[in-house]
């Protein structure tokens, strides 16, 4: 029998809440939690106004990727942080006091990290940081950091064996080894398709995490990751070909996956990277059977119409129904004034997805870390989320463990484009459509 996901126990627990009620330096002061959670203000009509938030404002600094590269994923990251930081002001603040979030771009440029971060804390003075977005510039970021002991919550690091910082908190986690789950799941699912795909082309950004996916940690060679899983479970690599970080020459690429003419293309890469490999896939009059994007920019993907039919990529959350029915009334709110803010700015794609979700995730991890201590006291906030957990909107009650560098079980599962959308399809008790085979 198929043991339940994380994923599906968190519809469970929603479908309980629901069920239940009827249908997540500063002084002391209120202690009103985050939207979202399971201690989140009432809201519903003749309930009370929260009292307005007072004094001096808690300042948190960060950094996201609003231009460069990385842009069109950093700004989703922004305005699910500003939505966040709105809705929390309007429940009563933090402690009491208005939060004020400082953001800086760090446009894409993971060697700004530290410098930026370091002006933040140093210079700046700010309370509380969350970190930026991608891991390479997570990883720059973590050092500091550590050496002002700051709680560093973070939205999208997975390289978990190199985040050693017992007080940085990952808001997505696919477990302590992405290495090993990542290629496996999309093995189980392309197992389904009952041996339509057997050839492989791996691309791969050589930095950070997407590396670790491919080949797993330089200091082991015997680690364990795509390269190895995909071949043990019976899939050929025909073509294995590694980009650099920040690459734009993808018509070389597209070319050696021609003529490798693999089942299906897997590419482990960021933001708008898969984009221009489609883009020269099709210059060429070439496209790939399948394909597998690891971290894309959702809304750019969606922008290629046709091209992009059929990808396949990893979530956690997805605002897909019934997925959306199964939840607490305030995530559909959530959703849909995030979405009313995306249109607003023109994005291409306005769903509230994983990566909004991860964002959301983080900035709970950081005011429930507060909140629980009382004050900002970032060595007691760090034990605080050791001994306590985070209980997250989208993801559910979840655990740090110092021994698994805080990484909690995964809740990861697959979407894939359909019909100009995306959709849940992996695992099967999960999934909100079929998953589609090769085109063609």
């Amino acid at each position: 029998m198929r043991k339940k996901t994380p994923f599906v126990s968190v519809l469970v627990a929603f479908l309980l809440v629901i069920a239940a009620c009827g249908g997540n330096g500063g002084g002391e002061g209120s202690t009103t939690a985050p939207p979202g959670t399971g201690e989140s203000p009432d809201t519903t009509e003749g309930s009370e106004t929260p009292e307005a938030p007072s004094g001096d404002p808690i300042v948190v600094g960060g950094t996201l990727a609003l231009t460069g590269p990385l842009g069109p994923t950093g700004v989703i990251h922004q305005i699910a942080g500003e939505l966040f930081v709105d809705r929390l002001n309007e429940a009563g603040g933090l402690l009491g006091r208005p939060v004020e979030w400082r953001l800086l771009d760090d446009e894409s440029d993971g060697a700004r990290i530290a410098e930026l971060y370091e002006q933040l804390i140093s210079q700046d003075g700010v309370d509380l940081i969350i970190g930026p977005y991608a891991t390479p510039n997570i990883l720059a970021a973590m050092p500091v950091a550590e050496r002002h002991g700051f709680v560093l919550p973070q939205h999208t690091a997975v390289l978990a064996p190199a985040l050693t910082y017992a007080c940085q908190f990952p808001g997505w986690s696919i477990g302590p080894e992405p290495n090993v789950f990542i290629p496996n799941q999309l093995a189980d699912a392309l197992d389904s398709l009952g041996g339509d795909i057997s050839t492989v082309g791996l691309v791969t950004n050589e930095g950070g995490s997407t590396s670790f996916v491919s080949y797993g940690s330089p200091d082991d060679p015997d680690d364990a990751a795509t390269v190895t899983v995909l071949p043990e479970r019976g899939y050929e690599i025909v073509a294995d070909i590694p980009y650099p970080i920040g690459n734009t020459e993808w018509g070389p690429v597209a070319t050696e996956l021609r003529d490798a003419d693999p089942d299906i293309v897997v590419v482990n890469g960021l933001g708008v990277e898969a984009n221009g490999l489609i883009e020269a896939m099709g210059q060429l009059d070439y496209s790939p059977p399948m394909m597998f994007a690891l971290f894309p920019a959702p809304g750019a993907v969606l922008g290629l119409g046709d091209a992009a039919e059929g990808l396949l990529s990893v979530s956690i959350f997805e605002p897909n129904e019934p997925i959306l029915e199964a939840m607490d009334p305030e995530v559909r709110e959530i959703t849909e004034e995030f979405s009313a803010r995306v249109e607003e700015e023109g994005l291409p794609y306005t769903a509230f997805e994983t990566q909004a979700a991860a964002s959301w995730n983080t900035w709970e991890i950081l005011t429930q870390a507060v909140e629980g201590v009382g004050e900002i006291d970032h060595q007691a906030m760090c034990d605080y989320l050791h001994e306590n957990g985070a209980d997250l909107t989208f993801a559910g009650q979840v655990e740090f463990d110092p021994a698994s560098n805080n990484f909690w079980p995964t809740n990861q599962v697959l979407k894939q484009v359909q019909d100009g959308d995306w959709l849940v399809v992996w695992p099967e008790d999960v999934a909100v459509s079929e998953l589609r085979g090769p085109a063609g």
